[in-house]
């Protein structure tokens, strides 16, 4: 029997894209898609909420927090971060048929997957005890050279509808993820010359003056009269991204992120059923895929320095700014970020933006921002922008968004189509 030596043994960063899965992923376009993952929260919570703000954005705003202070708002009582809804979504889609059951069978095994952007807009607030129902769809497939691997990519995205129990539009997202082969990225070395940072403790001192100058409106209105283009927002301090950092993610949002894994027997019951999302360590543990985001050595075979954060952190972070700024009485009404770098444990980032815009459309006084997250190294990681609605002087308060009528069809259709199914047994 020939042996082979450790540089023959394929590891599990060779695979590589096949034509066959660009395929089935193109044809699942459009198809509503079924979570094997229960919700993180089915029913809104004030503990949810409250968690939410605390473990992902890292957000003291009592508004999200302290029930006594939220019912003095125009809200009345506890409000959900506009992100919130991200943790929700009952999702009644069928059973597949054998032909689906064939489509959505895993694509892109042993693939890195890296989510890339995300896009929101909402059109109602989310209060405790409130349900969300959410629809599921792949809206586009695209075929590219990674610039991070060198080799082949595809970029999937996804959009989910998010309804009320009657069918009412509450908020869509459409957000899209890279799935890049892990071999190129580690031959392509375009981190090799990233080192963990060292703060001194001057380095420090200036973090703390940052986090201490942070400014949130509140209950002061900002109204959209005083506000002018051009204008700087006071800018959020985030990091040095830690371990605590990465913990507090899964305790806003859980641990599933679509894959059912957790600790301790659920981690043994998950090994059972995704055999392939666990590959061992170093010491001959299994261990699931996202250990890249804590694991330095796991991190490090995939041409990256250490671990990293989730996505969803930075997603979370703009909107920081942006609710400090407008204020309890403003409204996000639509929001979009593009990740341009990793960010690294140790890297610390101050989020910043500005005002470029300002008319009234439909009504509804709306101000335009744009948004960056910059690093210690001064590189410009993140990039955002955002629809926020200002109370007005002449028009009055925050008029919410109407969803698009396509939206408002699809959300009853969703809704009297699960019914019926469940009426037929």
């Amino acid at each position: 029997m020939e042996t082979q030596t450790q540089a023959d043994t394929p590891r599990d960063i060779d695979s590589t894209i096949s034509d066959e899965d660009i395929e089935r992923a193109t044809a699942q376009i459009g198809i509503p898609q079924r979570r094997f993952v229960k919700a993180f929260n089915e029913t809104a919570t004030t503990d949810g909420m409250r968690h939410f703000a605390f473990g992902l954005v890292g957000d003291d705003n009592p508004l999200w927090h302290d029930p006594d202070y939220a019912k003095n708002t125009r809200w009345r009582g506890p409000v959900a971060h506009p992100l919130f809804i991200q943790t929700m979504g009952i999702n009644e889609c069928p059973s597949y048929s054998p032909e689906h059951k064939a489509l959505f069978r895993g694509l892109f095994r042993g693939i890195g997957k890296y989510l890339a952007s995300t896009t929101w807009t909402f059109f109602k607030p989310i209060f405790p005890g409130d349900t969300a129902y959410e629809e599921y769809v792949t809206s586009d497939i695209q075929v590219k050279q990674s610039s991070f691997s060198g080799g082949r990519s595809v970029i999937d995205s996804y959009r989910s509808l998010y309804v009320d129990a009657a069918g009412a539009p509450l908020a869509t997202r459409e957000h899209s993820l890279v799935n890049a082969e892990r071999k190129g990225s580690k031959e392509k070395g375009k981190y090799a010359d990233v080192a963990r940072h060292t703060y001194t403790p001057d380095d420090i001192a200036r973090i703390d003056e940052v986090y201490a100058a942070e400014q949130r409106r509140g209950a002061t209105i900002r109204y959209f009269e005083d506000v002018e283009v051009g204008e700087a927002l006071t800018p959020v301090a985030k990091g040095p991204l830690s371990m605590v950092d990465l913990i507090c993610r899964h305790i806003a949002t859980g641990m599933a992120d679509g894959y059912d894994i957790g600790p301790l027997r659920y981690g043994w019951r998950a090994r059972g059923k995704i055999a392939p999302f666990y590959t061992p360590d170093a010491w001959g543990v299994p261990q699931p895929q996202q250990r890249v985001h804590w694991d330095d050595s796991r991190a490090q075979d995939l041409g990256l320095p250490g671990g990293y954060d989730y996505a969803i952190m930075r997603f979370a972070w703009l909107t920081h700014l942006l609710t400090n700024w407008m204020g309890d009485d403003g409204w996000i009404e639509s929001y979009g970020v593009e990740l341009r770098q990793f960010n690294f444990v140790g890297d610390f980032h101050i989020i910043g933006g500005s005002v470029t815009g300002k008319s009234v459309e439909n009504g509804r006084p709306t101000v335009e921002i744009v948004l960056e997250a910059t690093n210690q190294r001064g590189d410009i990681t993140t990039r955002g922008k955002a629809k926020i609605l200002l109370p007005s002087r002449e028009y009055g308060a925050v008029i919410l968004p109407e969803a698009p009528i396509e939206l408002v069809r699809r959300g009853a259709n969703m809704m009297a189509e699960a019914a019926a199914r469940k009426a037929a047994g």
